[in-house]
């Protein structure tokens, strides 16, 4: 057999591929990243926008593994807000409106300079699977089919020891407006069918899922007196943790000098809309049957909100401008697949955009994904060795949700390929862990959003300290630079040195540290009487962690107790090859989940719906024995 031209293929440039290719070829595997167009390089296929509820913790918990999300955004981002900054620091998440085209040239930028990684313009039509020999027991070797490669469209083959598939939402694309049909992976972009053949001959089951995105304006002929302002925030909470402080008010480069944030805009469609939406539900796709699959739950389209809520006389409306050298703009709010006809009625009757012109009508995708039960919690494929999936094609929807597993794709397989053990993060280590650990052992029958209300232990798994819980797993992978490392762990000392001060200075009885714990008491406020704290000099990252660990000392002590006792079931490991059938007294429905999903350890098993606490009984009990 020739030695394979590559160590790791990696199928889609989206979000994930990006993140999956980089971080594979930064670890040493010669990698080449397969896209259709090199133009398109993480499209921002649906809202130009960066972070948001969960969102923004997952985007620098991928900054802190070492990825580039967060350094593109912050490097085009045209505004910032951090949403829920009344609310307490478990739910606070940061966002930011990006420039469209200046975030693909950014992250092509940054791919170039990508030692180890050659991107490809391909179109890849079939997977190469062969057996693999393996030193096996005894004289006879072990036979596995594994997966060897890919076939392109233009005939070339690329052979490669681990594949990394990060499809989006091209697999058998179908795009939907009004009575109009017609395949494609996003607009003016074609599907990829082939490879969903591809993956069923290799014996991995297909579902249908469906998203969707709403009209784009010209916000030239927009009526903004009619319109509530949206402002970016004068002092933006940035991504990166290596992106550098900056005055309030000034984004990151390449934003021209001079230049400030640029605001957002805020409507509310109005009962003449919805009379137009409810007299065309005969011409719906989604209500005449033409749309069979399920979409996302809670960012349904304008029509499913105006049937589903009757009682409701308006729905808010973004208006997001794409970019600074363009007009249009994203009306976020207002996604659907009705004729072109009834989007021209709808966006008129909404205020501020009774002129509006459409530049581009919203349209909704039906496509192929791979039901992420069949994946194992490294992102690999438990019916093909080598073969990861990452994105969309796992049932999820949002580009942070893709690009966070992309990384963890990327360097499990580059890890395997070493000879390595895998990167599998915990529940109550990273909203990533969540993620993978939500698809891997509940599947998703629709296209799965992360919410700050899927962790449990979300107070431990705030975006303040993104940094200080995840960047020693990426230092120990390989994909944290020195000046980041070093960066934290002064950090780490100034924290350390100031909530000693804290807890050894006492005032009128009673430590710093109680003091702190009063609400209407501040480090500033503490720092202007007390020159042992003036005197450390605090970064505003540093002075926020340890505001917060003093204040929610109490709670944050009762979730390190509850991930204590839920760690003894997670450290329980389930033997890989346990045959569950031979497990007396569990029960058969229990016996066939068990077989499928094959948790890894009692702390994943008991998160496997229709599994109850006797089954598991059981099931120690076996272990035990």
């Amino acid at each position: 057999m020739p030695e394979p031209a590559f160590d790791i293929l990696v199928v889609g440039a989206g979000h994930a591929g990006c993140e999956a290719a980089s971080a594979a070829a930064r670890l040493g595997a010669r990698t080449a990243l397969l896209t259709i167009s090199a133009e398109r390089i993480a499209q921002m296929s649906c809202n130009p926008a960066i972070g948001g509820l969960a969102k923004g913790q997952i985007v620098r918990e991928i900054d802190a593994l070492g990825g580039l999300m967060a350094q593109v955004a912050d490097s085009t981002a045209i505004q910032y807000r951090l949403l829920n900054r009344s609310k307490g620091p478990a739910v606070r998440s940061p966002r930011a409106q990006c420039d469209r085209q200046a975030y693909v040239c950014a992250m092509r930028d940054c791919l170039a300079r990508v030692p180890n990684l050659a991107v490809l313009e391909e179109t890849v039509t079939d997977l190469l699977i062969e057996s693999r020999r393996a030193p096996g027991r005894g004289t006879a070797p072990a036979v596995a089919r594994g997966i060897a490669g890919v076939r392109c469209a233009s005939g070339n083959v690329y052979r490669a020891r681990a594949v990394v598939l990060t499809t989006g939402t091209f697999l058998r694309g179908i795009l939907h407006r009004g009575d109009k049909m017609w395949p494609g992976g996003r607009i003016d972009e074609p599907a990829a069918d082939h490879l969903s053949a591809a993956l069923e001959r290799a014996g991995l089951r297909l579902g249908r899922l469906k998203t969707g995105t709403p009209p784009r304006v010209d916000g030239r002929t927009l009526d903004y007196a009619r319109l509530a302002e949206q402002p970016s925030d004068p002092d933006p909470v940035r991504f990166s943790f290596s992106s550098p402080p900056r005055p309030p008010g000034e984004l990151a480069p390449p934003v021209p000098l001079g230049l400030g944030p640029l605001s957002c805009w805020i409507t509310w469609t109005t009962p003449e809309a919805h009379d137009a939406i409810r007299s065309s539900l005969d011409r719906a796709p989604l209500y005449t049957g033409q749309i069979r699959s399920t979409g996302p739950r809670y960012c349904p389209s304008i029509e499913v909100k105006v049937v589903r809520f009757p009682d409701r006389p308006r729905h808010q409306v973004f208006l997001e401008p794409e970019g600074r050298s363009t007009d249009e703009v994203y009306c976020n709010g207002i996604s659907t697949s009705l004729p072109e006809d009834v989007q021209d009625r709808i966006v008129r009757a909404i205020p501020g955009m009774e002129r509006a012109a459409i530049l581009r009508y919203g349209y909704a995708i039906e496509y192929d994904f791979v039901p992420p039960l069949q994946t194992q919690a490294t992102l690999e494929s438990k019916i093909v060795p080598g073969l990861y999936l990452a994105g969309q094609i796992n049932g999820t929807s949002g580009y942070e949700e893709a690009a966070g597993q992309g990384i963890l794709a990327g360097i499990n397989a580059a890890r395997s390929l070493a000879g390595k053990p895998p990167v599998v993060l915990r529940r109550d280590q990273a909203y990533l862990g969540v993620l993978v650990d939500d698809l891997v052992t509940k599947g998703a029958e629709e296209p799965y959003r992360m919410f700050t209300s899927l962790a449990e232990y979300r107070l431990l798994l705030r975006h303040d300290n993104a940094d200080r819980r995840l960047m020693p797993v990426g230092r120990e992978v390989g994909l944290v630079a020195d000046d980041a490392w070093a960066a934290l762990q002064e950090k780490e000392r100034r924290i350390r040195s100031a909530q000693d001060v804290l807890r050894r200075v006492r005032r009128g009885g009673r430590t710093l540290e109680e003091l702190l714990r009063r609400p209407e008491v501040t480090w500033d406020t503490l720092a202007a009487e007390v020159p042992d704290l003036a005197s450390l000099r605090l970064s505003p990252e540093a002075r926020e962690q340890v505001e917060i660990e003093a204040k929610y000392a109490g709670y944050l002590a009762r979730q390190e107790r509850e991930v204590q006792r839920a760690r003894r079931m997670e450290d329980r490991v389930i033997p890989a090859g346990l045959d569950y059938a031979a497990v007396p007294h569990l029960r058969a429905e229990a016996r066939e989940k068990l077989g499928r999903i094959r948790p890894r350890s009692l702390g994943q098993a008991a998160r496997i719906a229709g599994l109850g606490p006797a089954d598991l009984a059981v099931l120690m009990i076996h272990l035990a024995r």
